[in-house]
């Protein structure tokens, strides 16, 4: 039987945030992920990838829906954004 590992779901918000996420993460085929990268230090393949980022904004608010319900989600404010954003 096969055995179930823990799932932890995140939703991440900030400027660009599919793109910066996607950057950390490494690209879908771990073989092409550069190192440094969770693909690229932690994946071996495709299949049995380790960590999962949407690739749009529409896919992200698809995929949130499978997780969370809407009173779950919390828009969180960093205080410091007025220093780093214009």
């Amino acid at each position: 039987a096969a055995s179930a590992l823990p799932a932890r779901a995140q939703v991440w918000q900030g400027l660009d945030v599919v793109r910066a996420s996607r950057a950390l993460i490494g690209a879908t085929d771990p073989a092409d992920a550069a190192p440094g990268t969770i693909r690229g230090d932690f994946c071996v393949e495709v299949g049995k990838n380790v960590v999962h980022g949407s690739d749009s904004v529409e896919s992200a608010r698809r995929e949130i829906a499978l997780w969370f319900r809407g009173d779950e989600l919390l828009c969180w404010e960093d205080s410091a954004a007025h220093w780093l954003y214009e």
